[in-house]
């Protein structure tokens, strides 16, 4: 039985390739024609496959409705927060989670510092979304089209002489981001606050949240924040390789 369902799940693969005919199938599973085709048809029963008119066979439109259910109902949050924990037990740091929707982005989960200065943000609140590290990862990975509109409708609050002033600069900043892959925030919203972020990515590579890690001067300086910017880069590709099935969660712990 498991011998069946290797040779059924190997045809997948084969067929997200482009279209093959009974002979290709039957010759890449080295087997004969006839045990393929009873494989292709009970593929093609459940939807996986679908066999044209010109007799070759495809990959089915109930496959991608599946992939596009399950990526739908990932909760980023629930995968995350384990690992988010976990760098904070490292860092002691503050740690936030967050996410781009509908033109905001959002934060979507917090693990307190251990320190007693603490940051004042909250779960579901909008950031600065012109300066903050997480928001500059997200909108880094838009295309680069999105990336100059939304440039152009933001307004550019000067909160600290740090500030990111204006869409041109913006757009470097983005365009340093998406090349080096992760962010900063050195008091460009508050000059006592230090930030340094990671993305988070799919199965595709696209960019499905962002992570950081914040802290006060007085409790660490801008330098010091940032040499935790590998353990804050390993967390998220560990989030990233749960997230979109490429590792085990154990792997990922």
């Amino acid at each position: 039985m498991s011998q069946t369902v290797d040779r059924a799940l190997s045809i997948l693969p084969l067929l997200a390739r482009g279209p093959a005919d009974l002979g290709q199938v039957a010759d890449r599973l080295g087997v004969h024609k006839s045990t393929a085709l009873r494989l292709l048809r009970t593929l093609h029963e459940h939807g996986l496959v679908y066999r044209q008119q010109d007799h070759r066979y495809r990959l089915g439109a109930r496959l991608f409705a599946l992939a596009q259910e399950a990526v739908e109902n990932l909760d980023i949050r629930e995968i995350a927060h384990p690992h988010l924990v976990a760098l904070n037990g490292q860092c002691g740091h503050t740690v936030h989670l967050a996410v781009y929707e509908e033109h905001e982005v959002l934060y979507i989960d917090k693990v307190e510092s251990r320190y007693p200065v603490r940051m004042y943000s909250r779960i579901g609140k909008p950031v600065a979304i012109t300066v903050a590290a997480v928001a500059k990862l997200l909108l880094a990975d838009l295309p680069e089209a999105e990336r100059r509109a939304l440039a152009e409708r933001l307004d550019f609050p000067l909160y600290t002489p740090r500030s990111i002033p204006n869409a041109a600069a913006f757009l470097t900043e983005l365009a340093t981001v998406r090349e080096q892959g992760w962010a900063a925030d050195l008091g460009g919203h508050e000059e006592s606050i230090n930030c340094v972020a990671a993305p988070i990515r799919g199965a595709q590579g696209r960019v499905v949240a962002a992570m950081s890690v914040s802290a006060p001067n007085v409790v660490v300086t801008a330098e010091e924040l940032l040499t935790l910017l590998p353990l804050v880069r390993r967390t998220a590709d560990a989030i990233s390789g749960e997230y979109s099935g490429t590792t085990h969660p154990k792997e990922a712990s």
